[in-house]
């Protein structure tokens, strides 16, 4: 699939990446340049099981796939040509030690025009794809899972913070991550006092620029 995937590329130009999820604050790699993006015909979806990275075989917990439908903002990096072979192989260990997504080339709107990027896209034919899940098991899995990242809760909070830091407004995963700042006040109410994992969409602060190159 790497090797499709490079052919697909040609190897001769600057290479971009379409992030959505963790990519978005932790890239990992190396890039010459960042845009807000949009694609169309996907969106964002914390509906993949995470044996690994955020979860336990036995206790699987959650990342975000890419699903078809929809529209879905994030971000996109440019690779320059001369270490993109170098940087794909890299983030192709991260993301495809199992061959758990679908890699596909998107056609992404940005401020500076249309590219062409790399996404990671999930299929609902995948085992890995959760279903639909009702609200009392995303909080079993924000309570309880994690894997050799860390907490499935701590990567929905972060990477809710970023889209927010960005001006990107997710609310399916705003109202994730309220369920989870609920069964903080409850823990709080009996006497285990947390604080809040965010405030809220409202109290978020936007970024003071827009992205650009760093």
């Amino acid at each position: 699939m790497l090797d499709r995937t490079i052919e697909e590329w040609g190897g001769h130009d600057d290479l971009w990446l379409f992030g959505y999820g963790s990519l978005i604050w932790r890239p990992d790699f190396d890039f010459a340049e960042r845009r807000a993006a949009r694609v169309h015909g996907w969106h964002r979806a914390l509906k993949m099981w995470s044996r690994v990275n955020r979860g336990t075989v036995q206790n699987p917990g959650l990342v975000f796939g890419l699903l078809s439908g929809g529209s879905c903002q994030g971000v996109v990096f440019r690779i320059p040509a001369a270490t993109a072979l170098e940087t794909l192989g890299q983030l192709w260990l991260r993301e495809m030690p199992t061959a758990i997504y679908d890699p596909r080339w998107l056609d992404c709107a940005t401020p500076g025009g249309r590219v062409r990027a790399l996404a990671f896209t999930l299929s609902r034919r995948s085992p890995n794809f959760t279903g639909e899940l009702p609200e009392a098991r995303y909080r079993e899995i924000f309570q309880s899972a994690a894997g050799r990242y860390g907490t499935s809760l701590d990567y929905a909070v972060k990477t809710l913070q970023e889209l927010q830091r960005h001006a990107i407004h997710d609310r399916a995963l705003a109202r994730l991550v309220r369920l989870a700042n609920s069964d903080l006040s409850a823990k709080a109410d009996c006497g285990e006092a947390r604080e809040p994992l965010y405030l809220s969409d409202q109290a978020a602060s936007p970024p003071s620029r827009k992205l650009e190159k760093p």
